[in-house]
């Protein structure tokens, strides 16, 4: 069965500095540009309506103030959270329009209640051109939380934004895998102290884009589920330079596409969110239209008639000393049943599994898993259930056609990544060079495919066999945005 999406939209950019003195952030506008492209009808998806947050006033605030915007952020980020839980409630998936990254913490603190409930955790797969790690112990001051929401939903920064609810953290730092950041992100060696899987843009392009996103599944095999996060800012600013943040080194549309449907093409992703575009910088609506070929064909996964329902098991946690919430015992009996209600999803018709799935033998497989009481181990047999889980990589999802890279992801030798490659005696009748298949490219005509050929690749692993589920319960040239990262307010 499919399983529908819900749109909820999320203007917030209470997490940015002014661009200038006398402006405000225009990611806020992200979500109406996006819907004037027909986003909503292209997904087929439910309005989930609109989280609106409070005004954008910083203030007097000075650096050594803390996080600018804080109090609002908080109370904003409760309300998200509350709109993105009704909605996997209702056995959908959320797809957030930010907005500045902000909003993860919503998602965070939504993800940590969904994992209490089921009792298992929640991870977080980060596609970001930058860490954003920036907190009080690697940095002087901290000011926007769109440059620290990595570090304040793993735990880092001050309580009224990290520890919402008593959580803390939402996310553990082993239950995080980041992807996209460039190679020379100021933050990368404070992510590797930390334990914090990365995969930055040469080892993703080395690897491929599908097969990155089967390494990410890995990575998260012991979570009940997991939370995507999508900064658009991943793109190179060659191809997508409507962020607050460009940052040359970037991948191409091609391969957040198929990045995108990778990880989205499993029962284990409950939900995507999509952050930081700017529509102040796409005057002619360019860019916006890009991004929404680029999420229609990335989430086709997710309604392909073969998906899978979420289906949320425990997962076994690490024995660790737990905190209290500080709310009491009520917090967590009502949101009891929300497990038992996905639970109830309809199990996936036999007819429609994918065949040719590797892995152990079968009564090996079999003998290794847990389930729910509802599901007798007899049922499941060994063409269900791929290495780790994870089920064939040779699948896409239908309707998508694999894009055209590069080999293995890589530049070939003496190429320069940077130009589009494509052998026009490989391109099917109507194809564009570069693209596999569809036509990137911006207002001024720059190709977005940025790496060059590489050999045809699947589109991450098929619907039938999520990670964990069954084994465990253009801006102006003259004045450029600065890096958020590095934002004070």
């Amino acid at each position: 069965m499919m399983r529908r999406i819900a749109v909820l939209d999320a203007p917030t950019n209470l997490g940015l500095r002014p661009p200038t003195p006398t402006s405000v952030p225009g990611c806020a506008k992200a979500p109406g540009a996006l819907r004037d492209h027909d986003l909503l009808a292209r997904l087929r998806a439910r309005d989930a309506g609109c989280v609106t947050p409070a005004r954008y006033d910083p203030g007097d605030w000075r650096p050594g103030d803390g996080v600018c915007h804080a109090r609002e952020i908080a109370d904003y980020s409760l309300a998200l959270a509350e709109r993105i839980g009704s909605i996997i409630d209702r056995g959908e998936f959320p797809v957030v329009l930010g907005g500045d990254c902000s909003v993860l913490l919503g998602s965070a603190l939504a993800m940590h209640r969904l994992g209490e409930a089921v009792g298992g955790r929640i991870g977080l797969v980060f596609v970001d051109g930058h860490s954003d790690f920036r907190h009080p112990g690697n940095a002087s001051y901290v000011g926007a939380a769109a440059g620290e929401d990595l570090a304040l939903v793993t735990g880092r920064g001050q309580a009224d934004l990290a520890a919402l609810e008593g959580r803390r953290p939402y996310f553990r730092d082993i239950d995080v895998v980041v992807l996209g950041i460039r190679a020379q992100d100021e933050y990368r060696l404070d992510l590797q102290a930390a334990g914090i899987t990365t995969r930055p843009v040469p080892a993703l392009r080395a690897e491929g884009a599908a097969r990155t996103a089967q390494w990410a599944h890995e990575q998260l095999a012991d979570c009940a589920g997991y939370w995507v996060h999508i900064d658009v800012d991943v793109l190179d600013p060659a191809v997508m330079p409507a962020v607050d943040a460009p940052d040359p080194g970037g991948i191409a549309f091609a391969e957040l596409e198929i990045l995108l449907a990778g990880l989205v093409d499993t029962p284990h992703c409950l939900g995507v969110e999509l952050t930081v575009f700017d529509p102040d910088y796409d005057p002619d609506g360019s860019y916006a239209a890009e991004i929404v070929n680029t999420v229609v064909a990335g989430l086709a996964p997710v309604t392909a008639p073969e998906a899978v329902p979420p289906r949320l098991l425990s997962a076994r946690p690490t024995p660790s000393p737990r905190r209290g919430n500080g709310r009491g015992a009520t917090a967590t009996t009502d949101r009891s049943d929300r497990a038992e209600r996905l639970n109830r999803a309809e199990r996936p018709n036999r007819a429609e599994r994918h065949d040719g799935l590797v892995g152990l033998d079968g009564a090996e497989q079999v003998a290794s898993l847990e389930f729910p009481a509802d599901i007798d181990a007899a049922d499941i047999d060994s063409a269900d259930i791929g290495p780790a889980g994870l089920g064939s990589a040779g699948v896409g999802p239908a309707g998508l056609g694999p894009a055209a890279l590069g080999p293995a992801g890589v530049g070939a030798p003496g190429v320069d990544p940077s130009v589009s490659a494509v052998p026009n005696d490989v391109l099917a009748e109507g194809e564009s060079p570069g693209t596999g298949g569809r036509a990137h490219s911006g207002p001024s005509g720059v190709a977005a495919s940025v790496a060059p050929l590489v050999e045809r690749e699947p589109v991450g692993p098929p619907a039938s066999a999520g990670p964990g589920l069954l084994r465990r319960t253009a801006p102006s040239t003259q004045n450029p945005p600065e890096r958020h990262e590095a934002d004070t307010a």
